[in-house]
C-alpha cells in the first residue's frame, strides 16, 4: 500500500523539530520555538486525520473489514536468516485511531502552551521535548513489530522524565522524574522479558504474524508448558507488567501522581492521549494473541484493571491537589479500559469489551485533556493547585468554567456527552462476561461523578474568595483548545466505533443497553447529587463525615501509605540487608581480591626491575655469570 507510503513523516516531523528547536534553542528568541513546534505538529495532525478519512472511509470497501498492512517497513538489524529487526508503519484501525488521538491531543497542547509556558526558562527547550515526546508515542502506535515498540517505549519514558523533570532546579520535579523513570523501568524489565519469551517460542516479533486470526504463530509453540500455565500465557502477563507499569496500574502506579510535578500542559499530554494509555495500546495490539492463548492472562488484565480503577477512585475522593485528583482519575478509567480488555472475547459482538476499550480511551483523550487544560487555566488565574484555595472562579472564568463542566457530565457518564456511550459499553461487556467486575465499575460510575463534581463545586462554587489578584480567564490561545476538545468531549461518542475499530477488524451490530444504562446514568446522577450537597455551598458536613470515618478517611487521604511501604521495603530492607552486604563484598572482597592482586605484582615489579637498568656492563656481568654457572652446573652433573 505505497499510497500510505506519506504516513513515515507524521513521526519524522516532529523527530527533526526536536533536533532542530534543541540544538538552536539559544538562538530562538521569543515563542518562535513553539511556534516551529507547534507548525510541525500541525503537520502531522492535519496528515493524521487525512490517513484516518482515507483508510475508514476512502479506500474502504463495505462489507471487507479493515485490513492491516505495512506502509513502510525497512531492514534495521539482519542477525541471521531467521532474526532480522524491521522498522516500519504498521496500518490498521487501532494504529490510524491512535494517530488521531495522540496528534490531536498533543496539537492542543502545543497551542495551549504558547500562553501557559510564556515566560519560562527554556521555553524552546520544553516545545523540544514536547516534540520528542511525540515522536516517540507515534513511532510506538505505528509499530510493525515488538522489538520496534520497546525501542519507542523506551523512548517515551525517556521525553516522559524530561518533561516531568522540566522544572529540574525544583527538587521535588527532578524527584519525581527519577521516580517515574525507575518505576517503569522495573515494569518495562517485565515487558522485555515477555517479548524474549514471545518471540523466542513464536519465532517472530512481527505484529501480523503474531496477531494471525488463525493463531498459526500461538499452534508453532506446541503448547509448552511452565508452572501450571503455558508459556505464552506467562509471557503475556510479563508484557502486561510492562503495560501496567506505563499506564500506573496497581501497585505500579506510585510515579503517576507525583508527574504533577511537570507543567500542567505535559499532564495533560501523559494523562490524556500518550504515555498512561500506552499499555492499553500494548495489550490491544496483542490482543489475538491474549485471546488464544488462554484465559489466565486476560483476567490477571481485567482484575488488576478493576481493582485499580476501584482503589483510584477512592482516593480521588479525598485529594486537595486539583492535578492529583485529576492523576487518580487517570488511573480509574485506565483501569476501565484494562477491565474491558480482559472481559472481551474475539470477533464480532464477542468483542465488545475490545470495542469498548478503545472507544473509551478515544473518548477520555478529549475530556481528560480538557479537565488537564481546564485545570491549567485554573492555576494559571489563581498560582495554587489547593482547591481550598479556590472557590468561586465561575464569575471570572466563564469559558473555563463551562468547558470544564462539561469535561465533568463527560467523565461522570451523564448522556448525551461522549462518556456515556463509551462506559456504557465496557458496563455491558463486563456485565455478560463477569457480575462480580460488574459491580466493582458500577460503584466506580458513581464514585466517579461524586469526585468530578466535589472538584468542580469547590472551584467554580463553595465559598466565594477573596484573591490577591483578581482572577481572569486566559488568553485566547489557551482558551481555543479548551472549546475544541470540549466540542471533541461532547461529539465524539457519536462516532460509529463498533464499525470502525474491533478485535477482527469487521463490524457488528451495537445498540444501548438501558438495563444497564439506566441504573449506571442513576448512580452518576446520585454522585453530582451528593457532592452538590456537600460542595456546592459552604456546610460543616464534608468535615462531620471525614471525622466520622477518620480511620478510613486518613488512609485514603495518604494514598493507602502504598509509597511508604515501598520506601520501608526500599530502604529498610533491599538497601540495608542486600545493598549494604552486597556493597561490602564489592568494596572488601571483590576490590580487595584486585587490590591484593595489584599489590603482588607491584612488589614483583619493584623487586625486579633492577635487572633492567640500561648498563652494558651489568648486563655483560651477569651473561658471563649465567654462563659459567652453567658450566660448572654442567660439570659438576655429568
Amino acid at each position: 500500500m505505497n499510497s500510505y507510503a506519506y504516513t513515515l513523516l507524521i513521526p519524522l516531523i516532529p523527530l527533526f523539530v526536536f533536533v532542530f528547536v534543541g540544538m538552536a534553542e539559544d538562538k530562538l528568541k521569543g515563542k518562535l520555538g513553539g511556534l516551529i513546534g507547534t507548525a510541525g505538529l500541525g503537520i502531522g495532525t492535519f496528515l493524521s486525520y487525512y490517513t484516518a478519512y482515507k483508510y475508514f472511509i476512502a479506500d474502504h470497501v463495505a462489507g471487507t473489514g479493515y485490513t492491516s498492512f505495512k506502509a513502510v517497513e525497512v531492514t534495521w538489524l539482519h542477525l541471521t536468516d531467521k532474526l532480522t529487526i524491521n522498522l516500519g508503519v504498521l496500518i490498521d484501525p487501532i494504529s490510524v485511531m491512535m494517530l488521531v488521538v495522540i496528534t490531536t491531543v498533543s496539537f492542543m497542547v502545543h497551542i495551549y502552551s504558547l500562553g501557559y509556558m510564556e515566560g519560562e526558562r527554556g521555553f524552546a527547550r520544553f516545545y523540544a521535548f514536547l516534540s520528542l515526546f511525540s515522536f516517540s508515542m507515534l513511532g510506538l502506535v505505528l509499530a510493525t513489530n515488538l522489538f520496534q515498540m520497546y525501542i519507542f517505549w523506551e523512548l517515551v519514558g525517556v521525553s516522559s522524565f524530561l518533561l516531568i523533570g522540566y522544572y529540574y532546579e525544583k527538587p521535588s520535579a527532578f524527584s519525581a522524574a527519577k521516580k517515574a523513570f525507575i518505576v517503569t523501568r522495573f515494569a518495562d524489565l517485565g515487558f522485555l522479558i515477555g517479548i524474549l519469551m514471545l518471540s523466542f517460542n513464536t519465532g517472530t516479533f512481527d505484529f501480523q504474524t503474531l496477531t494471525d486470526p488463525h493463531g498459526l504463530a500461538i499452534a508453532s509453540t506446541g503448547g509448552a508448558v511452565f508452572m501450571g500455565l503455558s508459556v505464552i500465557t506467562w509471557a503475556l502477563i510479563f508484557i502486561f507488567i510492562g503495560g501496567a507499569g506505563k499506564s500506573a496500574m496497581f501497585p505500579l502506579h506510585i510515579w503517576l501522581p507525583d508527574a504533577m510535578e511537570g507543567p500542567t500542559p505535559v499532564s495533560a499530554l501523559i494523562h490524556a492521549a500518550t504515555m498512561v494509555v500506552a499499555g492499553v495500546y500494548l495489550v490491544a495490539r496483542l490482543f489475538p494473541v491474549y485471546a488464544q492463548g488462554g484465559p489466565v492472562a486476560l483476567e490477571v488484565v481485567a482484575w488488576v484493571g478493576a481493582f485499580t480503577s476501584l482503589f483510584a477512585a477512592v482516593i480521588a475522593t479525598t485529594q486537595t491537589d486539583i492535578k492529583r485528583v485529576l492523576a487518580f482519575s487517570t488511573m480509574s478509567q485506565i483501569g476501565y479500559m484494562m477491565l474491558s480488555l480482559g472481559v472481551s472475547g474475539y470477533g464480532g459482538e464477542e468483542g465488545l469489551g475490545f470495542m469498548a476499550s478503545n472507544f473509551h480511551l478515544f473518548t477520555h483523550a478529549m475530556f481528560k485533556a480538557l479537565l488537564f487544560l481546564g485545570a491549567g487555566a485554573v492555576i494559571h488565574a489563581v498560582h495554587s493547585n489547593d482547591m481550598n484555595e479556590m472557590g468561586g472562579l465561575r464569575k471570572f472564568l466563564p469559558i473555563t468554567h463551562l468547558t470544564f463542566l462539561i469535561a465533568c457530565l463527560t467523565i461522570a457518564g451523564i448522556p448525551p456527552f461522549s462518556g456515556f456511550f463509551s462506559k456504557d459499553e465496557i458496563l455491558v461487556a463486563a456485565f455478560h462476561s463477569n457480575k462480580i467486575l460488574f459491580g466493582i465499575e458500577y460503584f466506580v460510575a458513581g464514585l466517579t461523578a461524586f469526585y468530578m463534581f466535589r472538584l468542580y463545586y469547590n472551584i467554580f462554587w463553595g465559598h466565594d474568595r477573596h484573591y490577591h489578584h483578581t482572577p481572569h480567564e486566559a488568553p485566547l490561545v489557551m482558551t481555543v483548545p479548551l472549546m475544541i476538545l470540549a466540542f471533541g468531549s461532547i461529539f465524539s461518542g457519536f462516532l460509529p466505533f463498533h464499525n470502525l475499530v474491533t478485535s477482527d477488524g469487521l463490524g457488528f451490530e451495537s445498540h444501548i443497553d438501558w438495563m444497564i444504562a439506566i441504573p449506571s446514568i442513576l448512580a452518576g446522577v446520585v454522585g453530582i447529587a451528593v457532592a452538590t450537597v456537600m460542595y456546592k455551598t459552604k456546610n460543616a458536613l464534608p468535615e462531620k463525615l471525614s471525622k466520622s470515618f477518620s480511620f478510613f478517611y486518613r488512609w485514603a487521604f495518604h494514598k493507602f501509605y502504598i509509597d511508604e511501604v515501598y520506601l520501608f521495603v526500599t530502604k529498610k530492607i533491599i538497601f540495608n540487608y542486600i545493598s549494604r552486604p552486597v556493597a561490602w563484598f564489592d568494596r572488601h572482597i571483590v576490590d580487595g581480591t584486585m587490590n591484593g592482586i595489584a599489590g603482588m605484582v607491584q612488589f614483583a615489579s619493584v623487586s625486579i626491575r633492577g635487572l633492567q637498568t640500561g648498563r652494558v656492563q651489568q648486563y655483560g656481568f651477569v651473561f658471563l655469570g649465567g654462563v659459567v654457572a652453567l658450566v660448572l652446573i654442567f660439570v659438576y652433573l655429568f
